[in-house]
């Protein structure tokens, strides 16, 4: 993996009523974030095989973001590097935990680069107050599009959890 400068993670659980390996099956479709992201403008597949996988998010605002995934670990989770083409990546990691046969959580950790290659004494504050907070509230709405998913079987409606001014 390439060196990248991240902050500390952001991380945020949700329970799912569904098996883990049902939520793996979300959690790894091509292209799920049309149905289940709800700031996704498109998601459109740029790589999909046995070795890599690579796509394209395009957020509400027109943010493009691509995604490389890094590792895949079928039925447990995979981790990413996302970011605008040619820019600083962030470090993200999924992972399933099974609670039962049929509940089961899924973990959203984020190392951001937002701020990363300031010194830790000017950005503590902001990287404290602004981006964690920004971060998390995203991370609790991009859970909730995939739970809504998972229970109604029905795309997410676009900002369903409220509007998010980095991505809207």
């Amino acid at each position: 993996m390439q060196s990248i400068k991240t902050n500390s993670p952001v991380t945020v659980t949700k329970r799912f009523d569904i098996s883990s390996s049902e939520l793996w099956d979300l959690i790894s479709t091509p292209g799920n974030l049309n149905d289940c992201h709800p700031f996704c403008q498109t998601n459109e597949v740029l790589e999909w095989s046995d070795e890599v996988h690579t796509d394209r998010l395009v957020y509400l605002n027109g943010r493009t973001y691509i995604r490389r995934f890094q590792t895949w670990e079928k039925g447990r989770g995979y981790t990413l590097l996302i970011g605008e083409q040619g820019g600083l990546q962030s470090f993200v990691e999924w992972s399933i935990k099974s609670i039962s046969e049929s509940e089961s959580q899924l973990t959203i950790s984020v190392k951001p680069f937002l701020l990363a290659g300031i010194p830790k004494i000017v950005s503590y504050i902001p990287y404290v107050f602004w981006v964690k907070p920004k971060l998390r509230s995203y991370l609790k709405s991009v859970l909730s599009g995939f739970e809504y998913f998972s229970r109604t079987h029905k795309a997410v409606p676009r900002n369903h959890f409220g509007r998010h001014s980095w991505f809207s």
